[in-house]
């Protein structure tokens, strides 16, 4: 009996719609993440990009459990001596609430080459209206 492992012809990827209104961001984010990843199909392989892309839509109205709006913080370095940064949760949701979300889903996926491929077929909006609508996704719900 031999393993299967698919090959790049194989691959067939699928277009996914979320509405991230009234989700928890973890949670929302390891579905996310599990569905890039292509965990959920039968031809999974796991040194392959055989996931589906995923549109998020609404993610200014994801939500936080706990006090996390207020304690959550996202730091970054410059690469200048002195140059960490941190920004508030309830701050990025003003600002770059598409960022919120995708930083959580990157934080799911592989940290090599096939987690940035991964990555790349993630697209986020603040609001309700996307670009991909010519792609036709499905949407997907979670249980929450």
């Amino acid at each position: 009996m031999s393993t299967y492992v698919a090959n790049p012809a194989d691959i067939h990827r699928k277009w996914y719609v979320v509405d991230a209104e009234g989700q928890t961001l973890g949670r929302m984010a390891s579905e996310i993440a599990r569905i890039l990843r292509g965990k959920h199909k039968p031809s999974f392989t796991p040194f392959m990009d055989t996931g589906d892309y995923v549109i998020v839509v609404n993610a200014a109205k994801v939500n936080l459990t706990g006090r996390k709006l207020d304690q959550k913080m996202y730091r970054y370095h410059t690469n200048y001596p002195g140059g960490l940064k941190e920004i508030k949760y309830r701050d990025m949701m003003q600002k770059k609430p598409e960022k919120v979300v995708e930083l959580a889903i990157k934080g799911m996926l592989p940290k090599n080459a096939l987690g940035r491929a991964m990555f790349k077929k993630l697209k986020v909006y603040a609001g309700p209206d996307h670009e991909q609508a010519a792609q036709k996704p499905e949407i997907l719900t979670f249980a929450n």
